[in-house]
């Protein structure tokens, strides 16, 4: 059995993927990195949102962010992040299916 602090910080952890916007800039990310404009523009989400997003998937270590000249890219911070949308996905398109 796991202890309470750990399970209280996975519940926090998982707290991040409960919002819709930051989920759709995870699954963007997945196909490589991307500046705030660029997540923007794709996703139809002010510029401004999107940074709000992004500062809580950074301090959160979900996102990592690579500064070039005056733009920062953002992309996922490893392979963890890539596995758990994966499997949450799966397991969303079975009950759909």
């Amino acid at each position: 059995m796991h202890s309470k602090e750990l399970l209280g910080g996975l519940s926090e952890f998982y707290k991040i993927f409960g919002d819709t916007t930051r989920l759709r800039i995870l699954d963007l990310l997945l196909t490589g990195e991307k500046c705030v404009k660029e997540i923007s523009d794709i996703l139809d989400v002010s510029q401004s949102a999107i940074s709000h997003q992004l500062k809580t998937l950074r301090n959160s270590n979900l996102v990592k962010s690579n500064k070039v000249g005056q733009t920062v890219n953002y992309s996922i911070a490893d392979e963890h992040i890539e596995v758990i949308l994966k499997y949450g996905i799966e397991h969303i398109k079975e009950k759909i299916s």
